[in-house]
């Protein structure tokens, strides 16, 4: 039980860190939703700064990953490309939990140093509309792999899994099956962490859901938007993400 209910580290924070924090679970919660993936890999980041402890945030992200793709998907099932998502899980899975298990055992500024410079890698292919390339074949295999080990260590890897699945499933299915394999990678995660006796935050988590669910409603209304206007919101998002990630190596340092 100590693992769920341990010290509530969320109500010691000062009155701004709460309120940043606030913010950056809207802006998450939006980007989850709107995209379909990418909550973490421009969330958690910011999330850093407020406080930088991954092994704070990453429970927390991952709580509400399972509450908002779980409710979005309990009429959506039906449009998951169930084929691919098996096909694909053979090369992702193993990957995944040995990023897990790296996640546990690494050093908190190491985990930090590879969260940034994941962030800085996107962003700079974000910010000069630089795509992922996939080829069916040996090509698609290592970017599961890849991904799927990124995101067991910092739960950033969906652009890699995502340049793959855009090949072989259609788009307008491509939100929900990508939704059900971070429910699955998640739910991995989230065993593990038990397993290991790697404090969940769960009350924390569940307080800063309903400020969660506010971004992913607007996500929710803004997706088609969002999807016309992919390139332009990358590239504004890419500059951003530069920065952020120069000014955290700067405080690591």
């Amino acid at each position: 039980m100590d693992t769920f209910f341990s010290q509530i580290q969320l109500l010691e924070f000062t009155s701004t860190q709460l309120m940043l924090t606030c913010l950056v679970f809207i802006w998450s919660g939006f980007v989850r939703s709107g995209l379909g993936f990418g909550g973490a890999a421009l969330g958690l980041p910011l999330m850093l700064f407020i406080y930088d402890q991954p092994l704070f945030w990453l429970p927390a992200i991952g709580t509400h990953l399972l509450i908002f793709t779980g409710w979005t998907l309990r009429k959506r099932l039906k449009n998951v490309d169930w084929d691919y998502l098996k096909k694909s899980g053979l090369y992702i899975l193993p990957a995944k939990l040995a990023g897990v298990f790296g996640l546990i055992n690494l050093p908190n500024n190491w985990l930090i140093i590879i969260i940034y410079s994941i962030t800085l890698i996107y962003a700079f292919l974000w910010l000069l509309n630089l795509k992922i390339q996939s080829e069916k074949g040996w090509t698609d295999k290592i970017l599961l792999i890849i991904g799927g080990y990124v995101s067991g260590t910092s739960l950033t890897g969906a652009p890699l899994i995502v340049a793959v699945f855009m090949n072989h499933i259609r788009k307008n299915q491509l939100r929900d099956t990508l939704f059900v394999l971070w429910f699955i990678l998640v739910t991995v995660k989230m065993t593990t962490f038990v397993a290991f006796g790697i404090n969940l935050h769960t009350l924390s988590a569940l307080m800063l859901v309903p400020v969660a669910a506010i971004g992913h409603v607007i996500g929710l209304k803004a997706h088609d938007f969002m999807l016309q206007n992919d390139t332009l919101f990358k590239r504004i998002i890419g500059a951003v993400l530069i920065v952020i990630s120069i000014l955290g190596f700067v405080r690591l340092l």
